[in-house]
């Protein structure tokens, strides 16, 4: 016998949980939609040329690589980023621009495993390529707050920051040629704290005086966007960065959301490709889960396969992290996921009953499982329950065959005598 057994840091998913992320892809997926986002795919499998060029770093040491049948190098993704500079610049003449696209898949990352960190998940993506703008910039952080307002995931925090104001603020210090290590050292703040990160920083060879001004710059008070704004103007002025950020703002008092955007210097995400703004998303309930919703611009990703001027911005949210968070949190898109509202109890000896109640109920648009097992009435229930379907069709009325009996599972009480359309009603609240 084969012990049944998965690879460390891979899962399975069972029918709840999977519910569970379904039912969050098609809520993100309808949103992005209504923001005029269109869908594509791409392969698993990339040619590791084509993943080393921009990923950086520690995701390069975390990629799944090996060579195929053919001897030819390969890697899994690790994000779906990358891959979208390359599908753009192969698919260039196709496609239509500005390119709002989003993807939904799994990506790969070999990666130390803990909670709600996994070596094989979901990432939902959704960039902008073509343009390079203020607008653009603002559109991602919108969606955003868009997608975690209606998936009802309680008080988050969008943390923003400009990748450019640092690099402005290391050429002060004439070390811009630190910059990718100093980003990827502050990167790890967050998990590591700053006495870390200043011993980093010294073993890449900034000086006492230099680390101390990083993380001096890194923690700058986050009172709220706007008055961290005029901070770093003092500091820099009217510089392209500070323009950028401005206009950003002025877009979040337009739409009302600024109170849920911070400005903070320390966001310098660890991937070599970003250019301009990044952010990364934390909820105030679970804020050890890290962040849920990251990204930012990266106006020179596709120059590695194209010389068409490709820039670009976008944004990920992790759903395995995210339903994490949201089963910790006990959220009711978690607890009271279901595939079914209805159910129609089975008869061993009407089968044709049960699939024609069953048959009836969809074409009203309600979704319903008629239970075709041969268990007594109690298991049936009992089958409703841990599958989270609050109603079952128990019987009909012999009297008058357009009536029916209803038992509410969570409150075991029976509702006589409804027709089909009430029963619908019902279920719709």
């Amino acid at each position: 016998m084969i012990e049944p057994k998965v690879l460390k840091g891979f899962r399975d998913s069972l029918p709840q949980q999977e519910i569970v992320r379904q039912t969050l892809m098609g809520k993100i997926q309808e949103i992005l939609r209504s923001f005029g986002f269109v869908p594509i795919d791409t392969p698993a499998l990339e040619y590791t040329e084509v993943l080393l060029g921009k990923g950086g770093g520690e995701t390069d040491k975390q990629m799944f690589r090996f060579q195929d049948n053919g001897g030819r190098d390969v890697a899994l993704r690790f994000d779906l980023t990358v891959p979208l500079a390359r599908y753009v610049a192969a698919n260039y003449s196709q496609l239509s621009f500005p390119f709002k696209r989003y993807h939904m898949a799994k990506v790969w990352r070999g990666e130390k495993p803990q909670k709600g960190r996994f070596r094989e998940f979901l990432q939902c993506d959704f960039d902008m390529v073509g343009v390079d703008n203020a607008q653009s910039d603002f559109e991602i952080l919108l969606l955003i707050h868009t997608c975690l307002t209606k998936m009802q995931v309680g008080p988050f925090k969008v943390s923003v920051s400009h990748r450019g104001l640092l690099n402005r603020f290391l050429g002060s210090m004439g070390i811009s040629e630190k910059s990718a290590d100093v980003l990827r050292a502050i990167d790890k703040l967050g998990k590591i704290g700053s006495d870390a990160v200043k011993e980093i920083l010294v073993e890449d060879g900034l000086t006492q005086e230099q680390t101390d001004n990083v993380i001096s710059f890194i923690s700058i008070e986050k009172n709220s966007f706007e008055s961290t704004l005029n901070k770093l103007t003092e500091m820099f002025g009217q510089c392209d960065e500070i323009v950028r950020l401005s206009s950003i703002l002025e877009m979040m008092k337009a739409c009302g959301i600024q109170d849920d955007f911070i400005l903070d210097t320390s966001i310098t995400r660890g991937l070599d490709y970003y250019t301009g703004i990044v952010y990364e998303t934390l909820l105030l309930d679970m804020p050890s889960i890290g962040s849920i919703c990251s990204g930012g611009r990266y106006n020179n990703l596709a120059g590695l396969y194209t010389k068409e001027n490709l820039p670009g911005v976008g944004s990920c949210i992790g759903l395995d992290r995210l339903i994490a968070a949201l089963e910790e949190l006990k959220s009711p898109i978690v607890t009271d996921a279901s595939y079914a509202d209805v159910m129609v109890i089975g008869k061993k000896e009407e089968p044709a009953w049960s699939e024609s109640i069953a048959m009836k109920l969809r074409e009203l648009g309600i979704r319903t499982d008629s239970y075709v097992g041969e268990k007594g009435t109690g298991q049936q229930f009992a089958y409703a329950e841990k599958n989270g379907i609050p109603y079952v069709v128990t019987a009909q009325n012999p009297d008058n065959p357009n009536l029916f009996s209803v038992k509410e599972i969570a409150t075991r009480k029976m509702l006589e005598n409804l027709t089909l359309e009430q029963i619908a009603s019902l279920v719709r609240g």
